[in-house]
């Protein structure tokens, strides 16, 4: 709670500055990798620096949410801004890409820390009726992050150095922690209860397994090799551990009987789906107008900005109209928005005009604003303080698990898509590819140096099937969305009401 009114919007500020810092993270070091990768070297070990980050963020997700629970979510939230401040000042020195992984999982170690605290935060310190307004609020600045993280990154990059990527941290970082530090003032009121260091430790192990074996399979070993397989059986065996561990704890990290609340549970099948399918966007569609508008790499940063802007629209009007009608009719027109923009990015060709990407893109943003400021007040919906910030990490692990997998998924599709329409374009070329042109190397149609360099025959056909194969890729994501609208509908129709005297209860 908090003591004073006048204390309410610093600590929001200090939220807001950890969401932006944490959530931001991982796009902006994506970004910088190439002139990381230069610098330091180890391009076959780079990929680590993006899977440290990711495995400890999802690990720690559950574990500081039920914490938080049980001890305060305040020294938690402050715990994870140090932690990350420390990781993000030890990336920026690293001399190696090993060292940076290592670096990368502390900061990971933090991040899983920030997000759900925050927003568990929020729901904590303001009364029902205002808490749309606020979690909307904090629904767009996570939703602007992944956007605004690659500009800045590129900028950073490009006019600084790399090293600031991570440097960049520890101001805005130092701000936060005053802000927590100075003006809010929890309840000292928690239920001790026993730590389910079974339920904890499998959890990790499990997730740690998955992510590798996704990370690793197809690049350093074989689909069908003995470490990939092994990778997966491990994560079979720690994962059913994971729910004996639940079923039988006392206090367990992850309360199975929360499944058993509609809301609860369809909002984390949302969580999942939308996580999947929106971190597509952020993947391709910069490659797409680099690729085949011939976009400059310098500005992909800005490509995403209709996108952005959408999902900060849709965001704080999910959060408005909290109050005004059921979670479930916000999300019809989230997944309205969201069906009808991913299937027009899915019709786009080499010939359709910008202003018609950017207007899709508009529409997917806004659709998928919703989800960032509903789903986590979904699932906290009729919940007892000591549960919510278990709730609340439960939801963000999902949707971070989501995009962990479907990058991973689509990505995969993508390439081999992409590989097969280039197999198919130059089948009976063999030896086209020269006067400057390697045919195993399409990568020179993000450069415009050697772009000019390839005989137009060539790139014609380079380019529509980098085109065809990130469209159909977006119409692929049209299967796990249809499943969304589907799980849409059976959440109920439960709301935050409001009473005559004005005020609410959820």
């Amino acid at each position: 709670m908090i003591k004073k009114d006048s204390n309410i919007k610093p600590v929001v500020a200090g939220l807001l500055l950890g969401i932006l810092m944490a959530a931001m993270d991982n796009t902006i070091v994506a970004t910088a990798m190439g002139t990381i990768v230069s610098d330091l070297g180890g391009l076959d070990k780079f990929i680590w620096v993006t899977s440290a980050y990711m495995v400890a963020v999802m690990a720690g997700m559950p574990i500081f949410g039920k914490l938080s629970d049980m001890y305060g979510r305040k020294r938690f939230f402050i715990f994870g801004l140090v932690v990350f401040l420390i990781g993000s000042a030890l990336c920026g020195i690293a001399q190696s890409i090993v060292q940076l992984s290592v670096y990368r999982a502390i900061q990971g170690i933090g991040g899983g820390a920030l997000m759900p605290i925050a927003f568990t935060i929020v729901f904590d310190i303001f009364p029902p009726e205002n808490r749309g307004k606020m979690t909307g609020l904090l629904g767009a600045v996570f939703g602007a992050s992944s956007v605004l993280g690659p500009l800045l990154g590129a900028y950073i990059t490009d006019y600084i150095s790399w090293h600031w990527v991570f440097y960049v941290n520890v101001p805005i970082g130092i701000v936060s922690i005053i802000l927590i530090v100075r003006y809010y003032h929890e309840s000292l009121q928690h239920s001790k209860q026993k730590i389910d260091w079974a339920g904890a430790i499998t959890l990790i192990v499990s997730v740690v397994s998955l992510m590798f074996a996704l990370e690793l399979g197809g690049k350093e070993y074989d689909w069908d090799s003995i470490q990939i397989i092994g990778l997966f059986a491990s994560f079979f065996v720690f994962f059913v551990a994971f729910f004996i561990a639940e079923l039988k704890a006392a206090e367990p990290i992850l309360p199975l009987w929360l499944f058993k609340r509609r809301l609860f549970a369809t909002s984390q099948i949302l969580a999942f789906l939308y996580g999947g399918t929106f971190i597509i966007l952020t993947v391709f569609i910069p490659i797409f107008v680099q690729a085949v508008y011939g976009g400059s790499a310098k500005n992909a940063g800005l490509i995403l900005t209709p996108m952005m802007l959408g999902s900060v629209a849709g965001s704080s009007i999910g959060g408005i109209f909290l109050t005004k009608t059921s979670y479930r009719n916000l999300m019809i027109i989230s997944i309205i928005s969201y069906v009808v923009g991913m299937y027009l990015l899915g019709t786009l060709t080499v010939d359709t005009a910008r202003w018609l990407l950017t207007v899709y893109m508009i529409l997917v943003g806004f659709g998928v604003g919703f989800s960032f400021s509903l789903l986590p007040t979904a699932s906290m919906h009729n919940l007892e303080p000591q549960f919510r910030g278990t709730a609340n990490s439960t939801n963000s692990f999902l949707r971070s698990f989501g995009m962990t997998l479907g990058v991973t998924i689509f990505g995969s599709l993508q390439n081999n898509l992409f590989t097969d329409k280039l197999k198919e374009a130059f089948k009976g070329m063999q030896g086209a590819g020269g006067q400057g042109f390697q045919m195993g190397d399409p990568r020179q149609i993000f450069q415009a140096s050697e772009r000019s360099k390839i005989p137009s025959f060539i790139l014609d056909k380079i380019v529509h099937a980098m085109s065809d194969s990130i469209t159909h890729t977006f119409m692929l994501t049209l299967i796990p969305i249809a499943l969304a609208a589907i799980t849409i509908f059976f959440m109920g129709n439960a709301r935050v009401i409001v009473n005559k005297k004005g005020t609410a209860k959820s």
